[in-house]
């Protein structure tokens, strides 16, 4: 058996526990409890629910719409998405999303609380 096999992981939704997150509702698919087996990326089942707007500083993230349609905001413009509609969000670049979708959400290279940050509203930065 080579190295490679040892690494290898299946998981299907509901095999974690459903969690809030700060886009809305996600199934871990692949995330924190799989850190010892090195994985590339992290990928989470999320249903778009109140995502405000934020960045990464270290992750670059994908979003695959599984389902459903809506926006997804990309440094303050904003562009429709539906199923089928993949959306490249590099470090830096404040995203945020709204609408009914359940969308596939991979982090290269994790998804992690540590490396979210809100948005500063400027106008609010003015008053």
């Amino acid at each position: 058996m080579s190295n490679a096999a040892s690494a290898t992981l299946i998981r299907h939704e509901g095999h974690t526990a459903r969690e809030r997150s700060t886009c809305g509702w996600r199934d871990r698919l692949i995330s924190r409890e799989d850190e010892p087996l090195h994985p590339a990326a992290w990928a989470h089942a999320v249903d778009i629910d109140g995502a405000k707007p934020h960045y990464h500083k270290r992750s670059t993230e994908l979003y695959y719409v599984l389902e459903g349609e809506g926006t997804v905001s990309l440094d303050g413009v904003e562009h429709p998405v539906k199923r089928g509609s993949m959306v490249h969000i590099p470090p830096g670049v404040v995203h945020g999303a709204c609408g009914r979708m359940r969308v596939l959400v991979v982090g290269i290279p994790d998804i992690a609380d540590d490396d979210y940050y809100p948005a500063v509203d400027s106008a609010a930065e003015g008053a």
